[in-house]
């Protein structure tokens, strides 16, 4: 076929709508030019003539919709079916997935509107409620205010795009993925697969974590807590051999370090980079369990521990805790005793 020799993959998208546009259209001009040729009564040429522009009308709607649909198909081929590994692809994604649902619903509007205006009694019913009808439109509008604002906020979000499709983001205090985004809501995909509906205008007015914003790396801490006599040095080197040995390490950060102290055991931390959240999740668990495999095996001693020391050798201080001698009574001589 001529298109698929084309190197633009836009031949190849728009030569089947085309077609399929032009075999659509030739039907309805086929029925309306055959029209005058039988010879019909008014009502039932009438009846035709409405049943045609109702098909027309909705066949245009179609077309524009399929129309929108390749539009779609076109910009997103370049990126692959894998797009959600690309920065640069969910951007685009999320953009043309938005205002994609803005121009179908506009155009579904504009046709509701049009099939309306082809029947005459609801013409004038809808022109006597326009024109008579001033408080009712006032408070149409305002119990409209909320989805116009709301269509604002899908639109701006398209836009400014703070979190896009695939982005790895913390809302209500949950971990997950962005699965979809309309014009009313956003569906996060939870890690345990449960699904957090929230209305779209919440990410314009409250914070939320994303963690794929310019980039999907990230840095994974493990926290570990050892007695004051271990030696911190003889972790390093068995959390750079876990670190190797994983398929999660991005062989960028790997790192221990004492963060802090109380007075029963020392705070370490080990820091360790990955390419994605989920993958920092894996490696995480795997340095909290290769490092506490290691203290239990090598060092047990290097586990918290409680103590208390008495020393033998000082006695205690007996000037302020001894109590006072008791004074006998001296015995009266020569008086006896009651």
């Amino acid at each position: 076929m001529w298109a698929e020799q084309t190197p633009s993959h836009w031949d190849n998208i728009l030569v089947p709508f085309v077609a399929k546009t032009i075999r659509l259209v030739l039907i309805f001009i086929t029925i309306i030019f055959s029209l005058p040729f039988f010879s019909l009564s008014s009502i039932l040429t009438t009846l035709i003539q409405r049943l045609v522009t109702l098909s027309l009308i909705g066949a245009i709607t179609w077309i524009l919709f399929q129309l929108v649909q390749v539009i779609e198909h076109g910009i997103l081929a370049p990126y692959g079916v894998d797009y959600e590994k690309d920065l640069d692809a969910r951007k685009v994604y999320t953009q043309v997935h938005i205002l994609k649902k803005v121009v179908l619903t506009i155009i579904g509007a504009i046709a509701l509107s049009v099939v309306l205006m082809v029947f005459d009694n609801l013409r004038q019913i809808g022109t006597s409620i326009l024109a008579s009808a001033g408080v009712l439109g006032i408070i149409v509008g305002l119990a409209a205010q909320k989805s116009i604002s709301t269509l604002l906020a899908g639109i701006q979000i398209a836009i400014t795009q703070p979190m896009r499709i695939g982005d790895v983001v913390i809302v209500e205090n949950e971990w997950g993925w962005i699965e979809e985004i309309t014009l009313t809501y956003v569906v996060v995909k939870i890690w345990d697969l449960r699904r957090l509906v929230l209305p779209i205008g919440y990410f314009l007015e409250k914070p939320f974590q994303n963690w794929t914003r310019t980039s999907a790396q990230i840095l994974g801490t493990v926290y570990l807590y050892v007695d004051y006599r271990f030696h911190v040095d003889l972790l390093r080197e068995p959390l750079r051999k876990i670190a190797e040995a994983s398929p999660d390490w991005d062989r960028q950060v790997c790192g221990l370090v004492v963060t802090g102290a109380s007075e029963r055991c020392v705070e370490v931390r080990a820091l360790v980079s990955a390419a994605d959240s989920g993958k920092a999740w894996n490696l995480r668990c795997e340095v909290r369990e290769g490092l506490l495999r290691f203290l239990q095996e090598h060092h047990p001693e290097a586990l918290p521990q409680v103590r208390l020391a008495l020393n033998p050798e000082t006695p205690p201080d007996q000037s302020s805790t001894a109590m006072p001698p008791i004074e006998q009574p001296k015995p009266v001589i020569g008086r006896e005793s009651p």
